[in-house]
């Protein structure tokens, strides 16, 4: 993916400025989450590039909510919804979410949040903020999705394989659960390495479980990916 933009068919989104680029695996968060028709109201912890928020205006007709901590980030992300054909219920917010006086609470939360809790952090701070959970924990986030979201809300999460199991006994701690799973596999054959979760207050419910590969064995993309991002990818 381009490193200084990656247009979408309605959409483009510029990160030249931002340390997290736009990724497949952020696309296919962004694409598989499925509103019902009666969400209003979206959040999105840690837009970075805007990315999901555009993604999901596109598919529903909500207000959506974005924040970023990093302020370049921010600012790149407020450009490219103001390049879009939805600026006008798409807010970025420049801000620390935790501790944040949202003025709603939220039909769905989605994030892409922080990865890593105990990875070796690199040079560049942007980049450490962004990828490793030393300014937005785990706890912290499920604690701003509690007191943000509505009565009938969900959350919609993406993380690797071995942090999803951290993040369910956190759920089960504190009586959710995840509805709905989506095991991101690299390629047929391979062991999936990400999770998308869509989670939900209480307990007891049957989860959804669902699998996608992104590519066959032949390096090509799967006629089910391919019809996951139709929606966003130009037609090659």
């Amino acid at each position: 993916m381009s490193n200084g933009y990656f247009r979408f068919k309605q959409f483009t989104i510029h990160q030249d400025r931002c340390a997290m680029k736009v990724s497949t695996d952020a696309c296919i968060l962004g694409a598989w989450v499925d509103p019902d028709g009666a969400c209003k109201r979206i959040l999105d912890i840690g837009t970075g590039t805007g990315l999901l928020a555009l993604m999901l205006a596109q598919k529903t007709g909500a207000v959506i909510d974005a924040v970023e901590l990093d302020s370049d980030a921010a600012e790149q992300a407020n450009e490219n919804v103001d390049e879009s054909p939805w600026k006008d219920r798409v807010n970025i917010i420049q801000s620390d979410v935790v501790g944040y006086n949202f003025q709603h609470k939220y039909d769905m939360i989605i994030t892409n949040p922080p990865f890593f809790n105990n990875s070796l952090l690199g040079p560049a701070e942007d980049r450490n903020r962004a990828r490793h959970t030393t300014t937005l924990n785990y706890q912290q986030l499920l604690d701003v999705i509690k007191d943000n979201i509505a009565d009938d809300g969900e959350a919609a999460i993406l993380l690797p394989v071995a942090e999803f199991s951290v993040w369910e006994e956190l759920l089960a701690a504190h009586n959710w659960q995840v509805v709905k799973q989506l095991n991101i596999h690299p390629r047929t054959g391979q062991a999936a390495n990400r999770v998308v979760a869509v989670c939900i207050p209480g307990l007891g419910k049957q989860v959804e479980v669902h699998e996608l590969y992104i590519r066959s064995a032949g390096n090509e993309y799967t006629d089910e990916f391919s019809a996951l991002m139709h929606p966003y990818y130009l037609d090659k």
